[in-house]
């Protein structure tokens, strides 16, 4: 197998194939994989199809289960509480966001708290779930632990991205905001070892406490916070109000999403939902979106910058561009999903090239080593 690019469609359909063999029924199978290829057409590798050996592992093992009963309690009048009976987490924030959605159409504004939920994918799908949909919103979620309290040495909290989002005017894109609390997604730096490439320098310690560019040993040690105490404070933030206020998992307790197969995770999810009309007219709103946008184009800028854009769009320049020009996906993640297929009898031919490989051995030791 060598590097090659591959359509939207491709990618989808490989997905939801693995995702149906893994047991999910087809229709999550489908919103799944058409997740992550937005994340990789997004060009953000960490969060894309290269998952899925991980993801089928975590159902194989139970973690996840298969077929929810994912319930919404209305806890106050603009409230509502998810409990996602362990599923995939993508279906748990979609179904919170579309409830939530429900909600603050009669509300003006609804909070929506998620327990019982896994690893989510990219952040930035529930945002522009909302916002396509005429709403402003933000996402926070916790995650097994990946990064230290400002001071410590060891992990203790996640990654714990947050995502905001805000919808555009006539002439103005959306607001589409997506960062992890670390200077670099820890997705990342897997994706890195996953095609034994280097990282850069001031990104992560090894388990030693020692800085390191050897993307395994990062990815076995500890990731370090963007801004110092302030990166690890919003880090902080995040693990209190999607973990603990939620009744999930927190302070530690999120068990690994790439080391533990022996339980379910019980991560939470917090979600805020707005109106983009709920302080003033619709129309008032899309025009003083556009002079913000204008403005912002405007400003002088710095050396060595060719063009001031506004959270989102590169990420929405990239998704053109993948949509032209195709995903490129490296051989050991292409490998990696042959592997699932062929473990699995997927039928893979018309979407990936055949390889001459071993496929007795745990697929997902193509993805990731397990800890001894």
């Amino acid at each position: 197998m060598k590097e090659r690019t591959f359509n939207e469609a491709e990618l989808v359909e490989l997905g939801r194939r693995l995702f149906a063999a893994g047991g999910l029924d087809e229709e999550s199978a489908r919103v799944i994989a058409e997740d992550l290829v937005a994340a990789d057409m997004r060009g953000l590798y960490s969060h894309g199809v290269s998952r899925i050996p991980m993801y089928l592992k975590r159902i194989d093992s139970k973690c996840i289960n298969k077929n929810p009963d994912i319930k919404v309690e209305k806890v106050a009048a603009a409230a509502l509480r998810i409990d996602g009976d362990d599923a995939m987490g993508f279906l748990v924030a979609h179904k919170a966001v579309e409830e939530g959605i429900k909600l603050a159409a009669e509300t003006g504004i609804a909070i929506v708290g998620c327990h019982r939920s896994t690893h989510f994918g990219m952040s930035a799908l529930y945002v522009k779930q909302a916002v396509e949909a005429g709403y402003c919103c933000m996402v926070y979620t916790n995650s097994s632990p990946a990064l230290p309290v400002f001071g410590g040495k060891t992990t203790f909290l996640g990654a714990a991205p947050f995502a905001a989002g805000m919808v555009g005017g006539y002439e103005s894109p959306d607001y589409i905001l997506d960062m992890a609390m670390t200077k670099t997604a820890r997705g990342k730096i897997r994706v890195a070892m996953i095609n034994n490439e280097p990282i850069p320098e001031g990104l992560a310690l090894d388990s030693d406490g020692n800085p390191t560019t050897d993307a395994k040993k990062a990815f076995e040690g500890v990731c370090l916070p963007f801004g110092d105490a302030k990166g690890a404070g919003l880090a902080m933030l995040m693990d209190m109000m999607a973990g603990m206020y939620t009744g999930s998992n927190y302070a530690g307790d999120v068990s690994s999403l790439y080391y533990r197969f022996d339980e379910p995770q019980n991560l939470g999810h917090m979600i805020f939902i707005m109106k983009a009309d709920l302080f003033m007219p619709m129309e008032e709103y899309k025009k003083k979106m556009d002079i913000y946008y204008k403005r912002l184009k405007a400003l002088p800028r710095a050396a060595g910058c060719d063009e001031i854009l506004m959270p989102g769009e590169p990420e929405d320049r990239k998704t053109e561009k993948s949509r032209k020009e195709g995903i490129l996906l490296s051989k050991n993640i292409q490998q990696s999903l042959y592997v699932e297929c062929m473990q699995r009898n997927v039928e893979c031919s018309d979407i990936l090239d055949t390889a001459d490989i071993d496929i007795s051995s745990n697929a997902g030791a193509v993805v990731f080593e397990m800890k001894e």
